[in-house]
């Protein structure tokens, strides 16, 4: 029998209300957040490059694909647990909250052990088919060797943010973000400036930090009664694991597509050089800065629809889309003409080298910046659709969209270098936005008809 929870901390209901300032509240802590994020891994660029040089910049620059790969896939499986406690959340059944987070605890625990095992061995052949660079081969090697050591609580910090997010509450993972950014900036100086560790120190500093967040998040849980399982909610459940797993597998495996398709377009970029790999590298941390609205939206859009389908509340759902679609467009033309106007001098100060090869590397990355700059709100769109067709627990046309993302690439990879040259991989990036976020919104809207029919059906009966 269902039991009526009676919410603590910062979780926050979003069946009731106005959805757009609903969405704008949950989203607002987690835009501080991921912009702390993304600020610390800009300090560990600007540390890495002004400090070690283009080689080593470039070096990180190969490494990000690959770790984010094992990352996605990480994600992936805990944001499909916490799809699942969200709607759970949403329909204020206490007991089925309970019996998902122990599940949930147990299948992040096999796949965390099983992801840093396979991650260690993929490394070097992996960097290898990348067509990385001998003279970067070395420093992308120990960096991402230290990265995934501390795989297991990186995982853990990501599961317990889930949690946190699906029940609304998006205020105590920004201030575990807030303690971790803060940490690894100062971790960044002393180990790679002052130990002078290179990109260990600057891997090590992220592991640390990560580390502490997880623990913050986790005291956290710890005070609320309702996500507390009970030890025989930790007993292997088939139904429930093979549910999480339906939820969590497509995202993980769009992930890892979209992931795959990034590391063919880095090795494609390799191909151009150590400068080039430097300018767009400098062109990506920014569009990792200008993805941080879109992400936030992302994590507000499928917490309101996972709580409202919970709830039963179609009509809310159709709401919050159209006011989410809005404020996706909105904030993407913002921040498009943000980095057009001030985008190479931001990019100035993550390289410090001979002035000659500086103006080089910003000029390839002032071209690839300006050229995704220009879809963003294609990306903004992609992330509002697929977080809302995820909340909504339609995880497969997410993937599918992964499998679209990877085909443009390899297609716009395979003909627009031939026919423009290296501006061809500038728009295979963009290519493979655009063409997820046609399928994505196909998916959604043909979704959410079948589920009004469904509800009209219902009513009919009933009438």
């Amino acid at each position: 029998m269902e039991k009526i929870m009676q919410k603590r901390g910062h979780t926050r209901d979003m069946t009731e209300g106005s959805p757009l300032k609903l969405m704008l509240i949950f989203m607002l802590p987690i835009m501080a957040g991921n912009l702390l994020q993304q600020f610390y891994s800009l300090v560990d660029t600007m540390v890495v490059g002004r400090v070690e040089g283009v080689t080593a910049l470039a070096a990180v620059s190969t490494s990000g694909w690959l770790d984010w790969t094992v990352l996605g896939v990480a994600m992936g499986i805990t944001q499909g647990c916490s799809i699942l406690i969200s709607q759970y959340f949403g329909a204020k059944n206490e007991r089925a909250l309970k019996h998902t987070v122990g599940q949930s605890i147990l299948l992040a625990v096999l796949t965390g052990a099983f992801l840093t095992v396979l991650a260690q061995i993929l490394i070097v052949p992996v960097l290898k088919v990348m067509n990385s660079p001998e003279e970067t081969l070395p420093l992308s090697i120990a960096y991402l060797r230290v990265l995934f050591m501390g795989f297991p609580l990186v995982m853990g910090y990501n599961l317990t943010a889930f949690f946190l997010r699906a029940l609304g509450d998006s205020r105590t993972p920004l201030i575990a973000m807030g303690i971790a950014a803060t940490l690894n900036i100062v971790l960044d100086i002393v180990f790679v400036a002052y130990f002078g560790m290179g990109v260990k120190g600057a891997a090590l500093a992220t592991v640390i930090a990560q580390s502490i967040s997880f623990l913050f998040n986790f005291a956290a849980l710890r005070k609320l009664s309702f996500m507390h399982p009970e030890k025989g909610d930790f007993k292997p459940d088939g139904k429930v694991l093979r549910q999480l797993w339906k939820l969590g597998f497509p995202m993980a495996m769009a992930s890892a597509v979209i992931s795959i398709g990034a590391m063919m377009l880095q090795t494609v970029t390799n191909g151009y050089g150590i400068v080039f790999m430097a300018g767009t590298s400098a062109a990506n941390r920014l569009i990792g800065v200008a993805e941080v609205a879109a992400s936030s939206l992302n994590a507000a859009m499928a917490t309101y629809m996972g709580q409202n389908i919970g709830a039963n509340r179609l009509d809310r759902v159709k709401t919050g889309l159209r006011r989410g679609a809005q404020m996706g467009c909105t904030l993407a033309v913002i921040v498009m003409v943000f980095l057009m106007v001030f985008g190479k001098d931001l990019m100035r100060l993550f390289v410090e080298d001979d002035p000659e090869l500086v103006e080089q590397v910003l000029k390839i990355g002032y071209q690839y910046l300006f050229v995704m700059s220009a879809f963003l709100p294609s990306l903004y769109l992609l992330f509002v659709y697929r977080s809302s067709l995820q909340g909504l627990g339609e995880t497969v046309i997410p993937m599918y969209s992964g499998f679209v993302e990877l085909l443009m690439r390899i297609v716009m990879l395979a003909l627009l270098p031939r026919l423009i040259g290296f501006w061809g991989v500038y728009f295979a990036e963009v290519s493979a936005w655009v063409g997820a976020m046609v399928l994505l919104m196909w998916g959604y809207y043909r979704h959410v008809r079948r589920l009004s029919e469904k509800e009209n059906a219902k009513e009919e009966q009933t009438a």
